[in-house]
């Protein structure tokens, strides 16, 4: 497999745990449900890595206090008025930096923005960019 269709195949698994996180701040449904529910649906995973997608669902639930400690600092707004579509992206690149630094960091920014253009408000990838921008600046100083 060449390394566009492995990236390919992680971008479409952000795209299916950005809708997944999202369920999950609505309807605060377990990461075993939401795995066997987009597992199950008609077009299944699709091309999407379905290792990557489970361990990036899991792991943005396990950690997702500390996750929202590493990303308060920079949010302009109270948590509580993020846009669930946002705060999941934001989730989900919070995640990426600190657990996967084989991922490099304007990657998982650049991924997150690319989220936020198709799923976010229509202003919402801008924040989403300064919010990671400054999280990786923090998380991965060393690489920047």
């Amino acid at each position: 497999m060449s390394e566009m269709q492995a990236l390919s195949r992680r971008g479409l698994a952000r795209r299916l745990t950005v809708q997944a996180l999202y369920q999950w701040l609505i309807n605060e449904s377990t990461p075993a449900a939401l795995l066997r529910q987009f597992r199950e649906q008609e077009e299944g995973l699709g091309r999407a890595d379905p290792l990557y997608f489970e361990e990036l669902l899991t792991g943005v639930v396990t950690h997702a206090s500390a996750l929202t400690v590493d990303l308060v600092p920079h949010l302009d707004r109270p948590l509580e008025q993020l846009d669930p579509v946002e705060h999941a992206i934001l989730l989900l690149g919070a995640y990426e930096l600190r657990h996967k630094p084989e991922v490099p960091w304007k990657v998982v920014v650049n991924e997150a923005v690319n989220l936020a253009k198709i799923f976010g408000a229509e202003e919402g990838y801008k924040f989403v960019n300064g919010v990671l921008d400054k999280l990786a600046r923090q998380l991965r100083a060393h690489e920047i």
